[in-house]
This record gives C-alpha cells, structure tokens and sequence, in this order.
C-alpha cells in the first residue's frame, strides 16, 4: 500500500472535515455508502475518490471505499483542503444591523452575500463578518458561529443571529417548532390561479443535478417542506405573491415554486433565467432582458421575520422593505401589465 500515507504524514498537510462514530448497532456496510448517508450536500463519486486518494481513515487506519464499517469504528475524512473553520479569517465586511442587544441581532442580508463558507466561497461571508464584528459567537449543531438559520446567496433579507447558547437553543427551538414568523416576497413565472394556497412536498437533492433541489414523493429521500403563498399582484406573465414558511428546507421557495409550474423570475439555477411564460414578440424579449439586467438575480425576498425573545419573552417582529432591484423589476412589469391584453402562450 505504497500510495497511502501514514496519519503522521497525512496530518501535516490534510484537513479533518468529518468524524464520525459507528453506533452500536451498525450493520456491516460499505464505507462510501456510510459516510454518502451522514454527509450533507456529497455525491457518492466524490467519496468514493476521496477513499483512491487515501483520505477516508477508519481507526486511523486509510481504507478503500469497499471497506465494510462495523459498530464501534471511529470513521474520518481528511482533505486537501480545510475546513470553512479551519481557514475562517476575521473580515471587515459592514453589516446591516436593525436590532442588536446582548443575546441576539437581525441583520438585513444583501444579494450576492453567502451566509457561511463552503466550496467555492471560503471568504466574504457572513460568518467572516460575524467573526471580525463578534467574538465567541455559539455554534449551531452544524458548528456555525451564530447562525440560527440562512437565506441564499442572491436572496436579500432577514436573518437572525444568536450571540449567546441560551439564545442559540432558544431560538433554534422556535425554528424547528415552526413558532417562527417568516415572510417572503417572490416574483414568479406565469398567472397563478389561486388566490392563494399550500405547497406541501418532500425537498431533497436532485436525483441526477446535485447543484438543485427537487420535491420527492418518499421521505427517505427528502424532508417534509410546507410553504403558504398568498398572490399579492399579478402581471399576466408573472405575479408577485407573498411566502410565508413552515419549514425551512434548502431552496425551499424555489423547489417548492418549481414544483407547481411557477419557477422564480431569473432564477438561473432552476430555469426561472429563460422566458418561460409570454409571446414570441421581439420586444417582449428586450423587455425580459432590460428586467434580467435590472434584477441579475432571483427574485426573492425575505421580508418579515418574527419570533420570541429569549430572555423577555416578548414576540418581535421585523420588517424591511423590498430591495431598490426587485421594486424597479416589479414597477417595469405593473407598467407593462396595463398597456398589455395577454393571452397565454406555452
């Protein structure tokens, strides 16, 4: 086994990501296959080169990836490259702080700001502003400073972090049991029928594109998601409507909004970037196109958020107004909308 390295070796240039303990009753399976189910966000192909390159260590031992784990084994995966912990620098990013005291703050997230590092995003973030702004912020279960919840990286709006565990806890609670308030303006493809209604369906990674969400009929392979939309105005092609969230899942809104035929306007990751809706005429198309320029984005915003304090008990409720980008998007289609008579083309 000439290719793989002693852990003395593999310590001074490889990064721990993630350790895992087999529990006591494990059955016998196969190490990519353990590890593919306790990832996040993986694909089995990733691990399974992850094992070729002698960073999947059982007992600190390196293993192939048709290693079969049992109850008991100390499992960890060890990369090239660190962690979003291990790498979290301390930047001078402003922030948009509306309410701040000692156990939490509600920020007012810009577009193209990711809310924590990952692949592809290890420095301005969120949590690098958090870090240079705040010390000893708790970790989330996920071991995130601070981060009770998280919006998109386009996705403008409210957020609320916790400054201390108390906080932390009590906040993530209130998360979890859906006793928290959260309000989203989203501008959608196509004339929804219903005044207003309920999307409820399993969200979980796509079964063939691992960069997009995709509503499941079976919960092993997705959680249980519910969004409440409400239509607020319509333009004939589009129509703004408000979300409110019981669930919080990855791109809840715009899976779910997939989902029933309503992708969101210039949404590239799920189509909403193509004129899905609307004629054949050139100026309609120049027309789209000024509005993608207008708003180079999804058009989705977290407009209310609302939940009890941890200490006082006191419900709060914050609201922030729409972003400069999506109003002058929704103003360009309202005057659009009445000089036009539509008739609805696929």
């Amino acid at each position: 086994m000439a290719e793989y390295k002693a852990e003395n070796e593999l310590d001074d240039e490889l990064f721990e990501h993630h350790r895992f303990e087999a529990a006591k009753g494990q059955s016998s399976l196969r190490v990519d296959k353990f590890l593919m189910n306790l990832i996040e966000n993986t694909t089995r192909n990733k691990i399974q080169q992850a094992a070729e390159s002698g960073s999947i260590l059982v007992n600190d031992v390196v293993v192939k990836s048709n290693y079969k784990v049992k109850a008991g084994d100390i499992v960890r995966l060890v990369l090239a490259h660190p962690t979003y912990e291990q790498l979290l620098t301390p930047e001078n990013i402003p922030l948009d702080i509306i309410f701040e005291d000692d156990q939490l703050l509600v920020i007012n997230k810009p577009a193209g700001m990711v809310v924590h590092p990952g692949h592809g995003n290890y420095s301005g973030t969120l949590v690098n502003a958090l870090a240079f702004h705040f010390e000893n912020l708790p970790m989330n279960s996920s071991e995130r400073p601070g981060l009770v919840h998280r919006i998109d990286k386009d996705t403008t709006g409210l957020l609320v972090v916790a400054k201390t565990e108390h906080a932390m806890a009590y906040l993530s609670k209130q998360f979890a049991e859906k006793t928290s308030e959260r309000e989203y303006i989203a501008l959608v493809w196509g004339n929804i029928e219903e005044e207003e209604g309920t999307i409820e369906g399993n969200i979980g990674r796509h079964d063939t594109n691992r960069m997009q969400m995709a509503v499941h009929e079976s919960e092993e392979k997705g959680k249980p998601a519910v969004t409440h939309f409400k239509v607020l105005e319509r333009f004939g092609y589009v129509t703004l409507i408000s979300c409110q969230l019981e669930t919080g899942r990855t791109h809840q809104i715009r899976v779910h909004m997939k989902h029933i035929g309503h992708t969101l306007f210039n949404d590239e990751r799920y189509g909403g970037n193509s004129i899905l809706k609307g004629t054949t005429f050139t100026k309609y198309k120049q027309f789209i196109d000024n509005c993608f320029k207008t708003l180079p984005r999804q058009a989705l915003h977290a407009k209310t958020l609302g939940f009890e304090h941890p200490i006082t008990k006191e419900f709060l409720r914050f609201d922030t107004p729409i972003p400069q980008d999506l109003q002058d998007c929704i103003e360009k289609w309202r005057v659009y909308s009445k000089a036009q008579t539509f008739t609805e083309e696929t």
